[in-house]
């Protein structure tokens, strides 16, 4: 029984990791449009809010990865987690107080984003290194969950601060980053290294070797992935604005709305992720497949009008995106060892965040020019993303599982612990 009861504690503190890292941009989403209005803002410095901490993580996600495959996982999480809610508090008492608040809110985003570096890729490598390959895939698919529920809770826990004042989001960071310390702290046991870390020339070495050897596959894994991501938060960034702008609707309200297509991509996550185990022919078929929805989504919402009707052609989109990301997870970590796991889980998150980073600026752009080109625009990438992890996917175990290996599949166990 406590054995079972401290890998449940350790599921959940991996999965907190995520969800921190998630709520530095949904959390925001809903709060834009009167942050531009409180502060007279553009659109595009508004929605340099959600860029700065984007391509701030995307540049020290990969030092921070390969930090973490030198010493540890959680001598990286841990100070990554405490610099975040500092970037929060800073920026939630540059709103109330500081004169040239939004300088000092982009400081503090900019400090998120340092700290966001350090949580969701290293909590994949860390899921890596603690479960086996059968469990693995599973623990993968609810880090993804928690990742989407997040986005989910995100723009309720917003629109809900929001009635407060508008900048009180920024002051609910730093306690859900006390809670996923805390978690982290106790209930998350690394196995001491067996052997001394490669030099930085061996480890650079080695990654050019993956890259040679695997990097096809990888690159086009690594651009579906920001893909996803891209289109996500653009459309979110859309739909926000079209809410409070054409429809009228904000509060809480708005939020619950938000929430609909990111609970829908959360619920397929955790469902994909429970059932791939280890197959990685039935992880292809969701990749693409996945792409597909999304394309055909987004190519219809072009000639889609009406509130209703809008998110309902949407929702195949967030059902694609579910059955995308847990896929991608699983194939990533499992692409090199233990030893060059952290850099390579990094680089996919950086990549990740860049495309969270150019999601609301080029959807802006895209808004000014033409909805129905915007649609169809991003229905094309989806759709060339598709062809190419048709194409491109290496499949390394071609034969299906065996049933003897979906029967009697342990409980989760992280290795090491009992």
């Amino acid at each position: 029984m406590a054995g079972k009861q401290n890998t449940a504690m350790t599921v959940a503190a991996i999965g907190s990791i995520p969800l921190i890292m998630t709520l530095g941009n949904s959390m925001l989403i809903p709060i834009l449009p009167t942050m531009k209005a409180k502060l007279d803002l553009t659109q595009f410095q508004v929605s340099l809010t959600i860029t700065v901490f984007s391509i701030v993580a995307a540049v020290f996600i990969p030092i921070l990865g390969y930090l973490s495959d030198r010493f540890s996982r959680k001598l990286i999480i841990l100070p990554s987690l405490f610099l975040y809610g500092i970037g929060g508090i800073l920026a939630g008492l540059a709103a109330a107080w500081f004169s040239a608040a939004f300088v000092w809110i982009l400081i503090g985003r900019t400090l998120q984003g340092i700290g966001a570096a350090g949580t969701a890729s290293i909590a994949m490598a860390l899921t890596g290194d603690l479960f086996d390959k059968a469990q693995e895939s599973k623990v993968l698919g609810i880090v993804e969950a928690s990742n989407g529920f997040g986005k989910v809770l995100s723009p309720i826990i917003g629109s809900l601060m929001a009635l407060i004042v508008w900048y009180a989001a920024f002051f609910v960071f730093p306690v859900f980053c006390a809670i996923s310390i805390f978690l982290t702290w106790l209930f998350i046991k690394e196995k001491a290294k067996k052997k001394e870390p490669p030099s930085l020339r061996q480890y650079v070495t080695g990654i050019a070797g993956v890259f040679k050897k695997e990097g096809r596959w990888l690159l086009t894994a690594y651009l579906a992935g920001a893909v996803c991501l891209f289109t996500l938060f653009g459309i979110l960034f859309y739909l926000s604005d079209v809410l409070e702008k054409y429809y009228h609707i904000d509060g809480v309200k708005k939020g619950l709305i938000l929430a609909i297509p990111l609970l829908v991509m959360c619920t397929t996550s955790y469902l994909t992720g429970s059932k791939i185990g280890k197959n990685q022919a039935r992880m292809k078929k969701c990749i693409v497949t996945g792409l597909v929805f999304m394309t055909i989504s987004y190519g219809i919402l072009a000639f889609v009008s009406g509130l209703v009707l809008f998110l309902s052609v949407l929702v195949p989109s967030s059902v694609g995106t579910g059955l995308v990301l847990p896929c991608l997870n699983s194939f990533i970590t499992n692409a090199v060892g233990k030893e060059r796991r952290g850099f390579v889980t990094s680089l996919y998150s950086s990549v990740r965040f860049l495309g969270v980073a150019i999601g609301p600026p080029v959807f802006g752009k895209l808004m000014d020019w033409s909805v129905k080109g915007m649609f169809l625009s991003i229905a094309g990438l989806t759709l060339v993303c598709g062809i190419l992890a048709f194409f491109l996917i290496r499949i390394k175990q071609s034969e299906p599982e065996k049933r003897t290996e979906r029967k009697n599949i342990p409980p989760l166990r992280p290795i090491g612990q009992g």
